[in-house]
Order: C-alpha cells, then sequence, then structure tokens
C-alpha cells in the first residue's frame, strides 16, 4: 500500500469509525439512563410491596413519627435511596424504607459493567465495518492511481526512442559542423527532457528503502560540474566538510539537490552565485541564490505552481515528496529581489 493509498485509508477509517462511534456512545448513553431510571423504578416498586408484608431483605425498614415527609415518593440523596409509607391504622407514625448506598452503587455498577460490555462489543462490530469500508473506498483511488502509473511509465518508455534518435543525430551533426549555437541549443532541451523524465520516475517511485553510504559533498560536486557547463556565467560555491557522509537513498538525494541547484543557476541574476553550506551543528544544508526571489514561497512545493514561463510546476513538489520519504525537513526563505535559501535538515541520515 502507498503512502497515498494508505492516508486514504486511515482517514476514510477514522471518519467512519469516529463518527459511528460517537453515534453509538450517545445512544448507549441514553439506554444507560433509562436503564438507570428503570431500576429506580423497580427498586420503588419492591419498597412498596415491601410496606404491605414486610418480608424484605435487601431494605432497612424504621419506623418515625409523621412530620412533613411526602409519601409514596422515592428521594435519592448520599445515603442511596429512601421513601416512606403509611402504617395501617396509625396516625401519628410513618414507615421508612431505606436501601442503602452500598447495595445501590453495587447495583450501578452491575448495570455499568453490562452497558460497557454491550458497547465494547458494538464497538467492536463497528471496527470491522469501518475496516471494511475504507477497504472498499479505496479500490476506486488505488484503481485511479493504477491506471495513472502505468501511463505514465509507458510514456518514460515512449521517451527513449525519439530521445536517444535526438542525441544520435546532434552528434553526427557535431561532427559534420563543428561547435554550432543551435546545437548547443537542441543538446540542452534534450538534457531538459532527460531531466523532466527523471522527475517523473522519481515522483512514481519509493526511495526510503534503497538506502546507502555516500559524501554529501562529493554528490554536490559532481551536480555543480554539470550545472556550470550549461550555466557559465553562474559562479558556484561549495562550503562543505568532507567528512559529512550520508546514509540513505542516493538517487532520490542527487534528484532533490539537482532541482534546487538548477533552479537556483536557471532563476538567477546575470553573473550570479550559488552558495552551498553546510552546518555541522544544525545538520542543516543550505543552498542560497542571489536571483529575484520568489513571491509565495509558500507555494512552490504546489504541484503545477509556477511562477515562470519556463517549466511545469512539477519539480519542487517531487522535491517535497521525496524529503518526506527520506525524512529530511525542507524550508524555504525569499523575498523579491534577495534572492532565496533553501534549508534542508539532515539529522536523521547523517552517519556520525
Amino acid at each position: 500500500m502507498s503512502k497515498v493509498e494508505l492516508e486514504s485509508f486511515l482517514k476514510s477509517f477514522i471518519l467512519f469509525f469516529s463518527s459511528l462511534g460517537v453515534l453509538a456512545a450517545i445512544l448507549f448513553y441514553i439506554n444507560y439512563t433509562k436503564n438507570l431510571q428503570t431500576l429506580n423504578e423497580k427498586l420503588f416498586n419492591e419498597m412498596r410491596l415491601c410496606s404491605y408484608d414486610l418480608k424484605c431483605e435487601k431494605f432497612t425498614i424504621k419506623f418515625l413519627e409523621k412530620n412533613k415527609q411526602k409519601l409514596y415518593t422515592l428521594y435519592q440523596n448520599d445515603d442511596g435511596l429512601r421513601s416512606y409509607y403509611p402504617i395501617p391504622n396509625s396516625q401519628k407514625y410513618i414507615m421508612l424504607l431505606k436501601f442503602s448506598k452500598e447495595n445501590y452503587a453495587k447495583e450501578i455498577r452491575t448495570l455499568q459493567n453490562q452497558a460497557t460490555i454491550n458497547f465494547l462489543m458494538v464497538l467492536g462490530v463497528i471496527l470491522l465495518l469501518s475496516m471494511l469500508f475504507s477497504i472498499y473506498a479505496l479500490y476506486p483511488l488505488k484503481n485511479a492511481l493504477l491506471l495513472t502509473q502505468e501511463f505514465i511509465k509507458d510514456i518514460l518508455h515512449d521517451f527513449n526512442t525519439p530521445l536517444s534518435t535526438l542525441r544520435l543525430n546532434t552528434s553526427m551533426l557535431k561532427k559534420e559542423l563543428g561547435d554550432n549555437e543551435k546545437l548547443i541549443r537542441i543538446e540542452q532541451s534534450v538534457e531538459n527532457v532527460l531531466h523532466l523524465q527523471e522527475h517523473l520516475r522519481s515522483y512514481l517511485f519509493n526511495h526510503d528503502m534503497q538506502k546507502e553510504r555516500f559524501e554529501l559533498k562529493k554528490v554536490l560536486e559532481e551536480q555543480v560540474q554539470m550545472l556550470e557547463k550549461n550555466y557559465p556565467d553562474i559562479t558556484f560555491f561549495i562550503e562543505v566538510d568532507s567528512s559529512t557522509t550520508l546514509f540513505s537513498n542516493k538517487k532520490a538525494i542527487i534528484r532533490i539537490v539537482n532541482n534546487i541547484l538548477s533552479n537556483a543557476a536557471k532563476y538567477n541574476s546575470t553573473k550570479g552565485s550559488v552558495t552551498i553550506t553546510y552546518n555541522k551543528n544544525s545538520h542543516c544544508l543550505y543552498i542560497k541564490d542571489t536571483g529575484a526571489g520568489i513571491k509565495n514561497p509558500k507555494m512552490i512545493f504546489e504541484r503545477f505552481y509556477k511562477e515562470q514561463e519556463r517549466g511545469i510546476g512539477i519539480g519542487l513538489h517531487i522535491v517535497k515528496k521525496l524529503c518526506d520519504e527520506l525524512g529530511i525537513g525542507i524550508e524555504v526563505q525569499s523575498s523579491k529581489e534577495n534572492g532565496t535559501t533553501f534549508q534542508l535538515h539532515l539529522k536523521k541520515l547523517i552517519l556520525l
């Protein structure tokens, strides 16, 4: 079960289970109050019968002088239950029947225990129904995700033939014509399509289970070397200790770093710079550029959101998805004309 499917299952289950659980709790509470009332009426009727024949062991019987006590009425206080009844042929005395606090509490506990058992049994049924309902509700989403993944896989596969043809013919033209600005642009476009292909692969597959040891600085240097060829006017600075070692999925880390660095170079100012630093104390990697900044930093991880005409707006969304899978906290600080800084929290991946 994928992360999206698990999230959908849990939300459906919690919503269905909590709704029916609360409803069942309300119904059982109403039923319990009615049963408590029935218990009081039962005890009151037994008191009335006892007042005629006095053959009852559960009640305490006393004779009191008649005052202002109300007859044939059930009273409940801290001492338990009590009721007053007349004595035949007596105008001066009345009869008190009392049900002790201890016995009354015992009757209530029995009532509560029975209600609790019944409630737990019903809750178990609700639990089972909630799971079955959530699984049933998950099927349409699962099928839709499966169709989407199969569609993207087909597209990725179909990319290979035209891309291979483009690269082969471009190489042949370079041999015939030499270095040419138009050919360089075609090569860059092919590389952009390849990056898009990698984005789609990253979007489809999880990477959190495929882990290995590698040096952070080496990965950064490799990505910077490739970007320096495409952006010769951008200066890159790497201030990372070579001893910093990560234990995670290397391809996913490369994808995260490459996407952020590519954006930092692509949307930078003329003759701008990109500075990469690592703080050993906080285990945070900072990537700072001197570009124009981002208008809405909180929106950049949303799918298809973009502030420029270039791109399709899924790169940073995939970055956020990969960060969540690998346990990397990501933050961004940006303001117009003051550049952008990405902060990656790598504490969970660092090998000390």
